[in-house]
């Protein structure tokens, strides 16, 4: 797969993504011969990624949206850091992305890095709940991957700084089955809003896009409307 950077930073993407691929593999074939309890254990050891397929449509969207400030929570070992932080190279946008392991945002840094995109990315150790609070505004896009128990209050903190016609995805809604009712949750906190316009994608693990609503350009278009009728 190729996407459009500048030359330089598509070679050192496309080295970073194959490698991102091969660990994918290697684990899949690890993860089919252990047993769940193991597995459990060993969580913190896989990739667990959004998967290419999302990760595709969030370098899109990013893009469409021309986001300039991109938060990503969740973090993790920085698959999706590397298509947020190229889709931000094309958008004029930087990724915040926050991670509370510091192993695990050791081994994203030194991806990005080798991507040549870490002018693009600014990262946020610890707890993502209180980190937020910080959090420069208005956000524009938003990757939730994190704990699933906390997609309603990180939800809570950032509401009031998503811009009109910000969009939130968030991941594993509908996959592992073990986190269903904490995502259906968090997708009723969202459609509570007035202002939030969702839907439930079957793509990857399952994934959430809600965006704000523009009332003032909805109230305009309405008006509009009215006028020419």
């Amino acid at each position: 797969m190729r996407l459009e950077l500048n030359m330089k930073s598509t070679v050192a993407f496309d080295r970073v993504f194959s490698a991102y691929k091969k660990r994918m593999v290697e684990e899949q074939t690890i993860a089919s011969h252990i047993s769940g309890p193991e597995f459990s254990a060993r969580r913190d050891e896989f990739l667990l990624s959004v998967g290419e397929d999302v990760a595709v449509l969030l370098y899109d969207m990013v893009i469409g949206l021309r986001a300039k400030i991109i938060v990503e929570l969740g973090t993790s070992y920085g698959f999706s850091t590397l298509f947020l932080a190229a889709a931000a190279q094309r958008a004029g946008g930087k990724v915040f992305t926050y991670e509370i392991s510091p192993k695990k945002q050791a081994f994203a840094q030194q991806q990005i890095a080798a991507a040549d995109l870490s002018d693009f990315v600014e990262w946020r150790m610890g707890d993502a709940v209180g980190l937020l609070s910080s959090q420069d505004g208005p956000v524009n896009f938003v990757l939730m991957d994190l704990w699933k128990d906390l997609y309603v209050t990180c939800f809570d903190v950032l509401y009031p700084k998503l811009a009109p016609d910000g969009v939130i995805v968030a991941d594993n809604m509908l996959f592992p089955e073990m986190y269903r009712a904490e995502a259906a949750v968090y997708r009723a906190a969202v459609r509570a809003k007035p202002d939030m316009q969702a839907v439930l994608l079957p793509i990857g693990q399952g994934i959430d896009v809600s965006c704000r609503v523009d009332r003032e350009r909805e109230d305009a278009r309405g008006s509009a409307k009215i006028a020419s009728g």
